[in-house]
């Protein structure tokens, strides 16, 4: 069961501090509460895991790199928690910051408790740091600062992260075993070409008449390979930092991003995550009371592809001009004409937000059917192409072997 460090007022006027036990820190908040306690400050105590460990001789070595999403969702999560404890923005920073190991983070919170007491909101102080608060995030904030539902949209905002990390990780997660698999193949397929088939070379020798066209295919390649080994180095060294600094550029992430919605295996994966993305973030901002048009530029910035940044931007100035959302939604081919449908419906009848909502959820399971079925056929494919490479080169060495022995025994 977790512990959490707390410091709380008694209703005497006295200070006191400590460590509780207690499933989850509202109910750490709500057990001090029940004793009379005002909570100043309540934060989680971090284990002496292996993880801890690494970090502090990271730290030791000075080895400090950038706040991860993780790490944002974790401080939203608990400062959520203290606000709604009752303790004020100021101390939960102050608190959070105190028990953050990553020390870039420590330093970009203490800034934001600096901004805030000096009169800053606290949307307008986390906007200073937009590759941690995406636009999403800070116009949530916002909304809530006008409403007053501080701690609940902090809650949205985390339950919206905590579903974007786990989508990242299952995206990801499939990618893990196809690298895995070609990276396996070429690597066996390099060695029984520059060091196996180089040792059957002179058995060879003197007899290349004799030989089948595999056998000298693969013989030219491998003296090639070995004669031109750097070419092997340099070349995919050279190609990967071509491609990283290609779709960079306008052209090449146009080019990139259209490529991963028309790949085959790949297209539907995509096509789910996209579309899951957007409306999902728009319908988190309309029922945050986001503006409509404040609410499609954020969509179009955060949608992670940019053809579909390209839609969301069309749509924003459709709706300018007076139009409806679906109405400029029509001739897309980016949406299914289901959801166009939905869109519409929900426009219709004043709950856009939810729909998006819940439309977002169909295809969340959509891309989690996409990525099973995606590694379910990826998985033979790699297995027969890896199979058939080492086949043809098994192939090439003991035909010859066999022609020869048939030959002698003759």
């Amino acid at each position: 069961m977790p512990q959490y460090r707390y410091q709380a007022r008694m209703n005497t006027g006295k200070l006191q501090g400590g460590v509780l036990t207690a499933d989850s820190a509202a109910a750490a908040a709500t057990m001090l509460r029940s004793q009379g306690q005002h909570v100043l400050k309540l934060v989680p105590l971090h284990g002496a895991g292996s993880t801890d460990v690494l970090k502090k001789i990271g730290q030791a070595l000075n080895w400090s790199s950038g706040p991860t999403l993780k790490e944002v969702l974790d401080f939203t999560s608990q400062l959520a928690v203290m606000i709604r404890a009752g303790i004020s923005i100021r101390q939960a920073l102050e608190g959070i910051a105190d028990q953050t190991d990553n020390p870039k983070f420590k330093k970009i919170l203490q800034s934001i408790r600096q901004d805030v007491e000096s009169g800053k909101q606290f949307s307008e102080a986390i906007s200073r740091y937009p590759k941690l608060f995406d636009a999403l995030y800070v116009n949530m904030v916002k909304a809530s600062e006008m409403s007053g539902s501080f701690a609940h949209m902090l809650d949205r905002i985390a339950t919206f992260m905590k579903q974007q990390l786990e989508t990242r990780k299952m995206v990801i997660g499939a990618s893990i075993y196809p690298g895995v698999i070609a990276t396996l193949a070429t690597t066996v397929t390099i060695f029984l070409m520059t060091f196996v088939l180089p040792r059957f070379a002179s058995v060879f020798e003197g007899k290349e008449a004799a030989l089948p066209w595999p056998t000298k295919l693969l013989m030219a390649i491998s003296d090639w390979m070995v004669a031109n080994w750097w070419v092997l180095v340099a070349v995919p060294i050279v190609g990967l930092i071509g491609f990283i600094f290609f779709i960079r550029t306008e052209v090449g992430r146009f080019w990139f991003d259209g490529t991963k919605l028309k790949a085959p295996l790949f297209s539907r994966m995509f096509r789910a995550l996209y579309v899951s993305r957007s409306l999902q973030t728009m319908g988190e901002l309309l029922n945050a009371g986001v503006p409509v048009l404040d609410s499609l530029t954020v969509t179009g910035d955060i949608s992670g592809n940019v053809l579909y940044r390209g839609l969301w931007r069309k749509v924003n100035l459709s709706v300018r001009q007076g139009q409806k959302i679906h109405t400029s939604l029509d001739q897309t081919p980016l949406l299914p004409k289901s959801v166009v449908q939905m869109v519409a419906a929900g426009e219709d009848s004043g709950k856009l937000g939810e729909v998006l909502e819940e439309v977002a959820e169909y295809y969340a399971a959509a891309l989690r059917d996409a990525i099973k079925t995606m590694t379910s056929m990826i998985e033979p494919i790699l297995i027969v192409v890896m199979g058939s490479i080492v086949g043809f080169i098994a192939m090439a060495i003991i035909l010859p072997i066999f022609k020869m022995s048939a030959i002698v025994a003759g």
